[in-house]
């Protein structure tokens, strides 16, 4: 594949990737910040591949839209497009820990057997009582819109609870075209007031002590830590592109704290 992007900033468009209104929504609103590309090696700005068996081939796209503001250490979305086998859109905003910011995270996945699709303003330190209700005061009435129109994923494992809001909006859904309405309607809606309310944090966080800079830089580290090693992406990746590409990809990209 020969690449038409030159940073972390430029332009992504997949044929056929289903989270394309997704992505131009958080360019948009992020456009308001002063943007500054974030260093991305370029195998990983854009990447081409196939899978699937000799009978069976399938392409598969990978692309990475990052950026950093003065408030933002990282924001990075990872684009995936595998046909039938998997589509996906993995964003996560990694604030610098001078702010009293939670991260947001986006995992939104379509797979053979259906759609895991995951949305949440993810605390940095779930038990301090100022940091939650910094978020959940705000966030408490749009997690009680939305959850009503969204069937439980299901339980998480135990130990990536402490990483998760009690706004947390988790859901699995099946394949099918009143899914596609329902995703570019409802789950569009929810991820844009979700992501509004997290912009506004931003907006109005001031800078913190130094102590408490320290702490949140720990458990931003916890967090970004535990995502490196447990990512559920890997065996996926690593059947698309290979075990050394995707272990950079994870631990130097996409989780590079």
């Amino acid at each position: 594949m020969t690449s038409i992007r030159s940073n972390s900033l430029d332009q992504i468009k997949i044929p056929g990737w289903q989270w394309q209104i997704f992505l131009d929504y958080a360019t948009k609103v992020l456009s308001e910040f002063e943007l500054e590309p974030y260093p991305v090696p370029r195998q990983f700005l854009e990447a081409e591949g196939k899978a699937g068996s000799k009978s069976k081939p399938f392409k598969v796209q990978t692309a990475t839209w990052a950026c950093k503001t003065s408030k933002l250490r990282q924001v990075r979305i990872a684009c995936v497009e595998a046909g039938l086998s998997a589509s996906v859109m993995n964003l996560l905003i990694n604030p610098l820990p001078v702010f009293e910011l939670p991260f947001f995270g986006v995992d939104f996945v379509r797979l053979p057997s259906g759609y895991l699709l995951a949305l949440d303003l993810q605390p940095v330190l779930k038990s301090d009582y100022l940091h939650r209700q910094l978020v959940w005061e705000s966030l408490e009435p749009l997690y009680q819109k939305w959850k009503e129109f969204l069937p439980s994923g299901g339980p998480i494992p135990l130990e990536a609870e402490q990483f998760f809001s009690s706004g947390f909006l988790w859901t699995r859904l099946p394949l099918g075209e009143d899914t596609d309405h329902f995703i570019n309607d409802v789950i569009f809606s929810a991820y844009k007031d979700y992501f509004d309310l997290y912009l506004d944090l931003v907006r109005k966080a001031d800078t913190v002590s130094e102590e408490r800079s320290i702490l949140l830089l720990e458990g931003q580290r916890k967090y970004i830590t535990y995502r490196s090693d447990k990512d559920p992406a890997r065996g996926m990746l690593s059947r698309f592109y290979g075990k050394e590409w995707t272990e950079i990809y994870l631990k130097e990209v996409l989780f590079d704290l």
